[in-house]
């Protein structure tokens, strides 16, 4: 089994996301080849929480200029976490 902390990688910090965390919905960058199944069991194990439902996207990354060159950031995974009534997950409410 993969270590939890492999697969979620760090909690994104936004306007919109501390707005879905009133909703019982926390985002975090997570490993791209993770599945829904291992995202649950990760969050589940790190935050000991009860988690409802996993939704999943892939973000691509923006072009960015550098010295006059064009490239691009990179890539990533990420994921909104659906908790049941009652659970919070302290990284957000601090």
């Amino acid at each position: 089994m993969k270590n939890p902390r492999d697969i979620v990688i760090k909690p994104v910090v936004t306007e919109k996301s501390y707005s879905l965390a009133g909703q019982n919905k926390y985002t975090f960058v997570v490993a791209p080849e993770a599945n829904k199944v291992e995202i649950k069991k990760a969050v589940e194990d790190l935050f000991k929480v009860k988690v409802l439902k996993v939704n999943t996207l892939n973000v691509k990354g923006k072009p960015r200029r550098v010295r006059g060159r064009t490239g691009y950031r990179p890539d990533y995974k990420k994921a909104v976490v659906t908790l049941r009534p009652g659970d919070k997950i302290e990284v957000f409410e601090s």
